[in-house]
Formats: C-alpha cells, sequence, structure tokens
C-alpha cells in the first residue's frame, strides 16, 4: 500500500504545532500532525495553562485575606488543595478538546503516535498497532522542549519535583526550595508561598528573573521578601542530601557552602529541546546545545524541513511558537511571509505581582550603544490602582534619545501582564515617543501608567 501523502506535516501538537496546521489547512493544504502525548503540548496540558489557574486560586485566596481592607467581612479561611488542583487540571482538559475540535474542524488528520524521520520527505509513526509511513515535500519540527536536568538535583516525584509533580502536588510543602528563579520557578514558589510554604528561592545569577530590567527585578524581589520569601541569588544548589520526608540542600555562595532542610524541593533550571530520536543528524540538521539550528524563516537548511517554537531557540514563549507556526505555512503555501523579530516578542511572568516586558532592558540598550530617555510611573500615582487596592509597581519606559523610537518597556504590578500588549503593538508599529504622548488613554484605568511613563521620559509627567 503506498504511503498517504500530504502537502504538509507538522511533528508536535503544542501551541507551535496545532497553530500551523490549522492555518496550513486555512491555506488549503492537505495537514496532518503527529502527536506523541497530548494535544495541545505542553503549554496547555502542564504549562501556561493550569500554572495561570493554580496562580488564579491562589490570588483569589490572597485576596480573601484582605477583605478587611474593602470592607468586607471573610471568615475561617481556608482552602482545599485537591480541589484547587482538580480545578487547574479541568481548565487544562477543557482546552485540550477544544484544540482536537479545531483541528478536526479544519479537517486536519491526527496521528497519535511517536515520530521519527527515516529519509527526506518521509515520517514513520509509531503507534500501538504498529508504524506507519507517510509523506510530504514540507515537514514542521515542533516536539518542543523539557525540563532541564542537573546531576544530582533529579527529580523523584516525592522530596524533588518537576514542574509537573509541582502541578499536580500530592502534599502541601511546609518547607520549600525553588531552584532557579525564571518564569516557572517564581510562579511556583508564589503560589505555594501565598498558600503557606515556608518558601527559599536560589538562583545562581546576580538577581531573581535575570532577563527582566534590573529595576523591575529589584522591585519584584522586594515584593516577593514582602511576602516572606527568602531569596538567595549568586548561589549554587551542590547536592541534595535525601532521606525520608527531609532534603539537606549544601547552598554555595561566594563566601562558602551552608546547608538546609527542606521537604520539597522544586527544580526549576531551563529547558531542553527534544531533539534526540528523530533521526535528525543523519538527515544534516545542525543541533547547538539541544536545540535545532534555523534562519529567521524557521528553516533548518534541510530541504523542506522546518523547526518552530521552544525546538528552536530561544525565546521559549507559547506565542512566539504559534507566531511561527502561522509563518511557516504561508511561506510554505506560497504567500509573502514576514519574519518575526524577537525584540517584538513580549515575555509575562504570573507571580504576585505580575512582571512583563518587550524589547531591551536599559542596560541592554546602553550596551547596544543608544543614548537612551528612560520613564518611569509608579501604581501609587494612578487612580484606578489606588481603587483596586494594587499600590505596588511600576511602568518603566526605555527610548532612543535621538529618534524618540521605543525601545523596550518593562513592567512589574496588578495585571501587568494585559497591560504590555500596548507597547507591543507600538513596538511593531515602529512607534516613537511622539505617538505615545498623542495617544488617548482612557480614564480610569492602570494603562494610563504607561502614557505618564511615556511623558516622564522626556520630562512632562502630569501625576508625580
Amino acid at each position: 500500500m503506498a504511503a498517504k501523502s500530504f502537502d504538509m506535516i507538522v511533528i508536535g501538537a503544542g501551541p507551535g504545532g496545532y497553530v500551523a496546521a490549522i492555518r496550513g489547512a486555512q491555506l488549503g493544504l492537505s495537514v496532518a500532525v503527529v502527536e506523541r502525548e497530548h494535544l495541545g503540548g505542553i503549554c496547555l496540558n502542564w504549562g501556561c495553562i493550569p500554572t495561570k489557574a493554580l496562580l488564579r486560586s491562589a490570588e483569589v485566596f490572597h485576596l480573601m485575606h484582605r477583605a478587611k481592607e474593602f470592607g468586607l467581612k471573610a471568615e475561617g479561611l481556608g482552602y482545599d488543595l485537591d480541589a484547587v488542583v482538580a480545578r487547574s487540571r479541568a481548565v487544562a482538559k477543557q482546552l485540550s478538546g477544544g484544540i482536537g475540535h479545531l483541528l478536526k474542524k479544519n479537517k486536519v488528520t491526527v496521528l497519535m503516535g511517536e515520530a521519527t524521520l527515516p529519509r527526506p520527505g518521509v515520517v514513520a509513526v509509531k503507534t500501538g498497532a504498529g508504524t506507519e509511513e507517510i509523506t510530504a515535500k514540507n515537514i514542521i519540527l515542533a516536539t518542543g522542549a523539557r525540563a532541564r536536568v542537573l546531576p544530582g538535583l533529579e527529580a523523584d516525584g516525592d522530596l524533588v519535583w518537576t514542574y509537573k509533580h509541582a502541578l499536580t502536588p500530592k502534599r502541601m510543602p511546609k518547607k520549600l526550595l525553588v531552584i532557579g528563579s525564571g518564569a516557572i520557578g517564581i510562579e511556583f514558589a508564589s503560589f505555594f508561598n501565598t498558600l503557606g510554604a515556608d518558601t527559599t528561592v536560589v538562583e545562581v545569577m546576580d538577581r531573581v528573573l535575570p532577563v527582566e530590567d534590573a529595576e523591575i527585578s529589584a522591585f519584584a524581589k522586594k515584593q516577593f521578601v514582602k511576602q516572606g520569601m527568602k531569596i538567595l541569588e549568586k548561589t549554587t544548589v551542590v547536592k541534595l542530601d535525601r532521606s525520608p520526608g527531609k532534603v539537606v540542600a549544601h547552598l554555595q555562595d561566594a563566601k562558602g557552602t551552608v546547608t538546609a532542610d527542606f521537604d520539597t524541593v522544586i527544580s526549576a533550571v531551563g529547558i531542553v529541546g527534544n531533539v534526540e530520536g528523530l533521526g535528525l543528524e543523519a538527515l544534516g540538521v545542525k543541533i547547538d546545545r539541544t536545540h535545532v539550528v534555523v534562519d529567521e524563516f524557521c528553516r533548518t537548511g534541510v530541504p523542506g524541513l522546518y523547526a518552530i517554537g521552544d525546538i528552536a531557540g530561544a525565546p521559549w514563549l507559547a506565542h512566539k511558537a504559534s507566531h511561527e507556526g502561522v509563518m511557516v505555512a504561508e511561506l510554505i503555501a506560497g504567500k509573502h511571509a514576514h519574519p518575526i523579530k524577537p525584540g517584538t516578542i513580549a515575555g509575562c511572568t504570573y507571580c504576585t505581582p505580575q512582571v512583563a516586558s518587550v524589547g531591551l532592558t536599559e542596560e541592554k540598550a546602553k550596551a547596544a550603544g543608544y543614548t537612551v530617555k528612560v520613564g518611569r510611573f509608579p501604581f501609587i500615582g494612578n487612580g484606578k490602582a489606588i481603587a483596586l487596592g494594587e499600590p505596588e509597581g511600576m511602568v518603566k519606559t526605555v527610548f532612543d534619545a535621538k529618534t524618540g523610537e521605543l525601545l523596550g518597556a518593562h513592567m512589574v504590578g496588578a495585571e501587568v501582564t494585559e497591560l504590555i500588549q500596548g507597547y507591543v503593538i507600538g513596538r511593531t508599529l515602529e512607534t516613537t515617543e511622539e505617538d505615545l504622548m498623542h495617544t488617548v488613554f482612557p480614564h480610569p484605568t492602570l494603562s494610563e501608567m504607561m502614557h505618564e511613563s511615556v511623558l516622564d521620559a522626556y520630562g512632562r509627567a502630569l501625576h508625580m
């Protein structure tokens, strides 16, 4: 029997793969998706979505404790961890089912199984029933990434957890150590700390949230400490000694090594691309530190083979993967596709307070040779923030002093993950300070701080 042939085969149905498949189908291509585990990938099943559901429960719990501030009464406060987790899983399940419906609606063939690339233009799909080969001129690798494992810090699901264990915790940690203060680490630290865990965060770099602007990191750290977290920067976890119900962590900084006891450790020390077992090396695909090397159009250099999303390197963000999926599908369909500019992709972290940013930090802008104008505006100067009871936060903007180009925007505070999009659109439209100053922001909103931050960069702030 001849192998089934398609215009395009996508390996992996995460936010990059399933979006590429839908866009390809919309453009009239015959499309197949091969997925070994879950439609929606890590993001939807074990990442972005279920973590936001957990964090929302923690946020509501936190607000319940503040009832008195708002003239409300709430007594006998508590939580049911199993019910919190069950809600998070239900949210993920609902959305995963939705992906299946979207693929079916767009007439995309879905094959559940493990994919390999035995030769150019061929994908072998291994299922419980055996192996079937399918062919296509164009193949998109969207296999994503997984948690990095450091020797000696391997997860066991009991004392040492990965993000997966942390999403379905069997118990509430009493004394928690989080290794790594990137988005994943700090979000879990925020969740468990809010629910009452005695939380310590260890970061090897000189500050928490190390990819963020230094001022934003410092502000966020102050809030985390205020909430009772211990933050250890420039510190490495050298070793974990495990015994029943207890982990002794050996923590090393410039002064030497100390030990501390914990009952739970979450390892969040980055990710590695899922590049193994696909047969990529034999096809001549270049791999650099577990990521497939691609050009601006996600081409691997092997004719007809593309790589998108986490497997294609930083930034490791679902929205970047989806956008690349659309771009590659349009390229394959013969449309005029635009490469993605990394500087227009926002990063969002859903800890309390939230953190969001786009473009260059002040430090990076200066290092790139720009003379900068920087504006800042605090939440405490904003009417809506005060009314919400959220006076802790800041909006910071970085402009090119010569041209007025918006180089970067950085925020910390309530709902900034929603606000950042205004500046993202501005960056995409190549906005200047003049455009932003002439924009009328609605009142009373948190977004007015975005306007004030721009005004402040040019010495024109009105409310401070």
